[in-house]
């Protein structure tokens, strides 16, 4: 069975109730986690959760069965949550369903997010025909789905807003719908909202504790790491520790905008030009006047070749080192600040060469 984010915005999809296996992948890889752990939420017994990695499983392929049908140590339910890279599930997927088919009995509930997958992908051909498994493909949002989702966690929450403070909490968060509810819980519990007794809220409530928009801190840094600008690197990790900008916001930011450039490489092709996209094709895929010189600096450096003779770009190399310095920074938050600077100077020198 299959899904796509506009199917989880408005809920829960039926299909996933009768599912055990969910692969959710695509470019959005925030919409991706939030409807992972959406159906978390919506699971009877949700019982312990063990985190797996998409490396664990491809050195191990066998590990994903033996947690699936281990019980908990304190004789609870649990479920099983993965992390992947592209198709690095793939193989420990097929070893589940092939032993269960074979009699080796109920396993756990298994979420994998896959960056850098697709429903194209081996993984999910693999799931997508299956009565007991899910599929989501989730692409990057737009304004307009964004507020809708907050609209919903608002409500979910017992909060009223109207359209325009729901836009602005989804720009606010840049479009990431796990910082859109994040702010949506603070509102809710500033305003004392409650489901059983609903208030609404205005947006002098939010402009109390609201974020600051990734434009206010988080976009010129980006630019100096993906635009490869050595000399600016400094002063803008010296602002970033000043203003105590979030290290993981500030890396979702960036993970955005790899992704951004991941899909105009693949609209413009093996050949094509920049200058060649049309006014309608930058606005689909996100690219405002404001922002244009830095995207196309970024897309002529990050679409070399990662090495001489080499058939993957700077930008195939680039994503799965974000995901891995994102697992790093949740694992490691008392040093974020650190590991953040020390990997996006690297990162400036990799954009850098020429």
């Amino acid at each position: 069975m299959k899904a796509a984010n506009k199917d989880f915005a408005r809920g829960l999809p039926r299909a996933a109730e009768k599912a055990s296996i969910f692969f959710f992948c695509g470019p959005d890889e925030a919409g991706a986690s939030a409807a992972a752990e959406k159906v978390v939420a919506a699971l009877p017994d949700a019982g312990e959760r063990v985190e797996l990695s998409g490396a664990d499983l491809r050195r191990d392929p066998a590990i994903l069965g033996d947690e699936a049908r281990s019980g908990s140590l304190f004789g609870d339910t649990r479920h099983i949550f993965v992390r992947a890279s592209g198709d690095e599930a793939h193989d420990a997927l097929k070893a589940l369903i092939e032993t269960g088919e074979a009699g080796a009995g109920d396993a756990a509930p298994v979420l994998v997010v896959a960056t850098s997958a697709t429903d194209k992908s081996r993984t999910a051909k693999l799931l997508e025909k299956r009565a007991d498994a899910l599929v989501g493909m989730f692409y990057p949002p737009d304004l307009v789905s964004v507020a809708s989702s907050v609209r919903a966690m608002a409500d979910a929450a017992g909060l009223r807003l109207n359209g325009d403070l729901a836009e602005r909490i989804a720009r606010a968060s840049s479009l990431d719908v796990r910082l859109a509810q994040s702010e949506v819980t603070k509102l809710a519990l500033y305003c004392g909202a409650d489901p059983q007794a609903p208030c609404s809220a205005r947006v002098e409530d939010y402009a109390e504790i609201g974020a600051a928009t990734e434009d206010d801190g988080f976009q010129p840094l980006v630019n100096a790491v993906l635009g490869g600008e050595l000399g600016r690197l400094p002063r803008e990790l010296h602002r970033m520790r000043e203003l105590g900008l979030n290290p993981v916001g500030l890396l979702l930011a960036i993970e955005r905008r790899a992704t951004q450039l991941a899909l105009i490489t693949a609209r413009l092709g093996p050949r094509g030009g920049f200058d060649a996209l049309t006014k309608g094709e930058k606005a689909q895929l996100g690219i405002f006047w404001r922002e244009e010189r830095d995207i196309r600096q970024q897309i002529a450096r990050w679409c070399r070749p990662a090495a001489r003779e080499s058939a993957h770009s700077r930008l195939d190399r680039l994503i799965p080192r974000l995901v891995a310095l994102h697992r790093n920074l949740l694992a490691n938050s008392q040093a974020a600040d650190t590991l953040l600077a020390q990997e996006l100077a690297e990162i400036a020198r990799f954009a850098s060469r020429r």
